[in-house]
């Protein structure tokens, strides 16, 4: 009984920001209500507003600007880059541990991101300009399983919800990858590395056209909503194989930061 209760206890998932499951259930709640409303037909003049305005203010600087800052969310470099940050501490630390978080969100964006896209078949902006060469009032609704489904995978938006996730699991990593060089990452690089880009590649996708002001907002939701998740797992204490010998030890994610020295 005390093995079995201290396992539990080990296992207990790791605090995150608000605390507590509601804001999770808040996030999905969102994310549903925001789906059912477009595909009731709502929204779609906001949609459609947001759209032309990012035509009309769009010259070759800012475009050619924006597409360059939309390249940190790029889900493949995003997804090498972590695996490789991990495997980096990984071996610094002779733990296979850093090597965890890569790889469960690559999981968890494959199975939720690209499953939804498909799901609610949903052209982009761009559906009217170039192929198939839709009418404007026909890039709108979702559920339109009758194109082929390149054209029709805009919600919600990969970019974003992409650029939240992996941008997590780089700040995530920094802790033991810093550990491994004997430095300590500031709480405010962190904050810079979670939030920055994503806030970059939701405001570029959606002044590009590449994407609706709906589906950048149901990936900002999905996004959270999959970060939280990834955040709350015990990574440190999680059961590994015992074959695997000294490379389960833990890497030090659930040790409390030292407390400021008193001037």
């Amino acid at each position: 009984m005390r093995q079995t209760s201290g396992v539990r206890r080990d296992l207990r998932p790791r605090p995150v920001r608000p605390a507590g499951w509601w804001c999770d259930g808040l996030l999905l709640a969102a994310l549903v209500a925001l789906t059912v409303a477009l595909a009731s037909g709502h929204l779609f003049g906001l949609d459609r507003a947001v759209a032309d305005w990012s035509d009309e203010h769009r010259p070759t600087a800012a475009r050619w600007a924006a597409m360059a800052l939309n390249l940190l969310g790029q889900g493949g470099p995003l997804t090498l880059l972590a695996a490789g940050l991990g495997v980096l501490a990984a071996l610094r630390l002779r733990s296979v541990r850093p090597v965890l978080p890569p790889v469960v969100a690559f999981v968890l964006t494959l199975f939720t991101i690209g499953p939804l896209k498909v799901w609610t078949a949903r052209p982009a902006p761009s559906a009217a300009v170039k192929e198939p060469f839709l009418a404007p009032e026909q890039t709108l609704p979702l559920f339109q399983d009758d194109l082929p489904v390149r054209f029709a995978q805009s919600y919600p938006s990969g970019h974003v919800a992409n650029a939240i996730v992996w941008y997590g699991v780089l700040a995530l990593l920094l802790a033991p990858l810093a550990r491994s060089l004997g430095r300590a990452v500031p709480a405010r690089l962190v904050a810079v590395v979670r939030v920055v880009p994503p806030v970059v590649v939701f405001c570029t996708t959606v002044y590009l056209g590449w994407h609706w002001l709906t589906d950048s907002l149901a990936g900002l939701l999905l996004g959270l909503l999959l970060d939280r998740l990834l955040h709350r797992i015990p990574w440190d204490t999680l059961p590994l194989p015992r074959r695997l010998g000294r490379w389960r030890h833990p890497v030090g994610w659930d040790t409390p930061p030292p407390a400021p020295g008193r001037g």
